[in-house]
């Protein structure tokens, strides 16, 4: 690395590994899984208090604060004058829900082997600390900033974005922005979103009950169904086991499988597929049941939208995904969630009727939404300051790439998502990908990410925006 200011951004991070660490660590210790709106908490009691918690700690890093209503917060190097021109990181202090398969409390953070382990480490509160650690060294630093910084700190990244539609809305956007919500080195597009909901009619046959997953946009790794039938007319199967029921000639059937994020859903199990593969071949279900989990066995039966009729690739992101993330099953009418990241042939219009020609008259499709894929040239100026930094730093050469995820970047008018995951890097297999069941960082990489942080952040004050 020949850049002068290399050898101060290094030592800085050196020395506060341990600070980084624990203030990581008192971030993730706060549970902010989205609940019911309060009084200024729009998002309901967790996310608020993690926001509250990430801008103490922006407090104490001696950074300028402040809090949007609860709807968002920020830390700035300095005040920034009404029509200054100014850079901002974004990141997010909620958290999807924990789910199952913890080898430990999700919100005690633990290290093994190198390994941060916990819900947030990863996404996106590990990353939320090494911007405000950032911004301390740009304000430590004594520099003059052309352009200062903020860095944004969201509480509605994982269902619904309305913190950053509020902020939009009432509060000046950067000239650029980048999100420490993805993986290095630079993505500078991210395909489109499509959910919705597969509805059942009331069925009130031999299904009592069916429950599984914990978010739409995560891959369940266990879900159960409740079926008034005895446990000795079935037998196990690969992935799935049978007990009694409370209610006598009940039986629970229970799906294992492995959690993952829904845009990435390469390696996963989806659990509830394997129940509904189970119950059709088991052949227990009444007519209208069978005819229902045939729709459903038709959206698990890959994850690439082939069976749906909706696959499609374009050359620029990578293939079309789509899974089922929630099951729930309330007054006989089963409600099953999917997530589907499209690229740019194919659009909600087309997909909805190639969904609707599945489900027949067997089933609805309800509670539709979706976003546009979203594009950032490469060889913009901003973008290409990330990539050689990135670059510089690592000595890898790499290039800028599209995903399946979906960031705060599509929000701003000049943004893209910079890192920190690194997707090279295998996971140990005491640790869980974002969204899973032990959720992991390596921390030589955080750090890393750290200095990266700020030595982008400073080649982005020469550049004009």
């Amino acid at each position: 690395m020949n850049d002068p200011r290399w050898a101060s951004i290094d030592a800085f991070a050196e020395q506060n590994r341990d600070a980084v660490l624990r203030d990581i660590t008192r971030l993730v210790a706060v549970p902010s899984v989205e609940g019911t709106p309060e009084p200024g908490a729009p998002f309901g009691a967790g996310p608020k208090a993690a926001l509250d918690k990430a801008l103490e700690i922006a407090a104490e890093l001696g950074l300028h604060t402040y809090n949007a209503d609860g709807y968002i917060g920020w830390a700035d190097t300095a005040p920034i004058a009404e029509g200054q021109k100014f850079l901002a990181t974004i990141t997010h202090t909620d958290v999807v829900p924990e789910g199952n398969g913890w080898d430990a409390d999700p919100y005690t953070v633990r290290v093994r082997d190198g390994w941060l382990l916990g819900r947030g480490v990863a996404d996106d509160k590990g990353p939320s600390i090494l911007c405000l650690y950032a911004l301390k060294y740009l304000k430590d630093s004594g520099i003059a900033l052309r352009y200062p910084v903020r860095a944004l700190l969201g509480a509605n990244e994982e269902t619904r974005m309305h913190d950053v539609d509020y902020y939009a809305e009432h509060y000046p956007m950067p000239a650029f922005c980048f999100t420490p919500d993805a993986e290095f080195p630079v993505c500078n597009g991210e395909k489109g979103g499509f959910s919705g909901e597969l509805v059942s009619h009331a069925l009130n046959g031999v299904i009592l009950d069916f429950q599984g997953g914990v978010a739409t946009n995560a891959v369940p790794d266990r879900a159960f169904c409740v079926v008034n039938v005895p446990a000795d007319r079935l037998t196990p199967a690969e992935g799935i086991t049978l007990e009694a029921g409370e209610q006598p000639g009940t039986t629970v059937i229970r799906g294992w499988g492995k959690s993952g994020h829904a845009a990435m859903p390469a390696g996963t199990v989806n659990a509830i597929g394997l129940i509904v593969r189970y119950l059709l071949d088991s052949g227990i279900c009444t007519e209208a049941e069978t005819a229902y989990l045939q729709v459903l066995r038709t959206l698990h039966a890959d994850t690439d939208g082939t069976a749906l009729g909706i696959a499609a690739d374009d050359g620029l992101f990578d293939p079309l995904t789509v899974v089922g993330g929630t099951i729930r099953m309330k007054d006989g009418v089963i409600r099953q969630t999917f997530d589907c990241r499209y690229p740019t042939n194919t659009n909600p219009e087309t997909m909805s009727a190639a969904v609707r020609k599945v489900c027949g008259d067997t089933a609805a499709l309800e509670n539709v939404s979706s976003r546009v894929p979203f594009y950032i040239a490469a060889d913009s100026p901003a973008i290409q300051t990330l990539i050689h930094t990135y670059n510089d730093v690592t000595g890898e050469g790499k290039t800028p790439f599209t995903m399946g995820g979906g960031t705060y970047a599509r929000h701003f008018p000049y943004a893209v998502s910079f890192g920190p995951e690194h997707t090279d890097l295998p996971l140990p297999e005491f640790a869980g990908p974002m969204h899973g069941a032990n959720e992991g960082a390596n921390f030589d990489k955080l750090i890393e990410a750290l200095k990266i942080y700020i030595l982008a952040l400073l080649r982005l004050q020469d550049i004009e925006l």
